[in-house]
């Protein structure tokens, strides 16, 4: 309990920092948002309007910057997150809740299904070396190296064009409406199998590899000898000794992964133009869009915050030497 209360502190000190970061970096950014602003709608926002949009924003020059960071304090306490520059008038909390769903949807299942593959065969491929398991390592250890989006680029390149059935760009055909029928469901499908399949074939190649390199190191441990010396059968000295071993560096990685899903693939969505967080961040950065940067870091640092906290209460249950500090 004691151990827990403390990461429990340390993630509440972190959250703090980060969000303390979240409000001063995008303002460090050279330019101006509202002028960006401004000039986008040209002929339909007045120049008079500047001081009441920098009111708006929270960007009133007759404010210190510790007046607009304790104001966005209070704004992230009442779970207000602003209105975004990109998307004005609409508020940073819709943008992400439109957003959030296909990030989660594309890089949350790819994210979960590859950890699961990706640990099972690296189970069997350290427990039986020589298999054919074992033998696809140097696949494996090739593909793990190669980013999400070159694969990407390959993909595009390969099997997306005209007449193929992979789409190249997008979350579903143009002119359909986003809901739960028989006619964009199949589309938007249809559109995240290209970009999944990327995130799939490189993230489990990594669990395999490192999965595999954990249960050789485990497998000569004297507690694997004294468990087969007790007559143990091998499906139980493989599953309950040694991959539980194995699996404590492969957690924290995992809840790493978990924390990402929300901030998803960013140059996966940029090279598909998936309408995930990623791209939408992307969007954020090109038009200085400070509310709508500092709304989507902030559910990306909450995600991996709480992640880890999941990580070190699955540390408890694997690992029982941890629960006597």
């Amino acid at each position: 309990m004691r151990f827990l209360l403390q990461r429990v502190a340390f993630y509440l000190f972190t959250a703090w920092a980060a969000i303390t970061l979240n409000f001063f970096i995008p303002r460090m950014i050279p330019g101006d948002p509202v002028q960006s602003l401004i000039s986008r709608n040209q002929g339909r926002i007045s120049a008079d309007a500047i001081e009441s949009l920098r009111v708006l924003f929270g960007l009133d020059e007759n404010e210190s910057v510790w007046e607009q960071y304790v104001d966005y304090w209070k704004q992230l306490l009442q779970g207000d997150l602003g209105l975004s520059f990109t998307f004005f008038p609409a508020p940073v909390s819709t943008v992400i809740g439109d957003s959030l769903p296909w990030t989660v949807g594309l890089v949350g299942i790819t994210t979960i299904v590859s950890f699961l593959l990706g640990t099972a065969l690296g189970v069997g491929a350290g427990w039986r070396r020589g298999s054919w398991v074992d033998a696809l390592l140097p696949a494996t250890t090739f593909l793990s190296s190669i980013p999400y989006f070159w694969l990407g680029l390959v993909a595009i390149a390969v099997f997306a064009g005209p007449g193929s059935f992979f789409p190249s760009s997008g979350g579903y055909e143009p002119g359909l409406v986003p809901a739960f029928d028989q006619y964009f469901i199949p589309s938007a499908i249809q559109h995240s199998l290209l970009p999944a399949a990327t995130i799939l074939v490189s993230s489990m190649s990594g669990w395999i590899l490192s999965m595999r390199n954990m249960m050789v190191t485990v497998s000569s441990e004297d507690y694997i000898t004294v468990a087969h010396a007790k007559g143990l059968s091998e499906r139980r000295v493989a599953l309950s000794y040694a991959a539980r071993n194995a699996l404590l560096p492969n957690v924290s990685g995992f809840a790493l992964s978990l924390g990402f899903i929300v901030g998803g693939t960013l140059l996966v969505e940029i090279v598909f133009s998936y309408p995930g967080l990623g791209y939408q961040l992307f969007q954020a950065v090109g038009s200085k869009d400070y509310p709508l940067m500092q709304g989507i870091f902030l559910i990306i640092t909450i995600s991996v915050l709480v992640a880890n906290l999941l990580a070190d209460v699955a540390y408890l249950l694997l690992d029982p030497r941890t629960r006597k500090s």
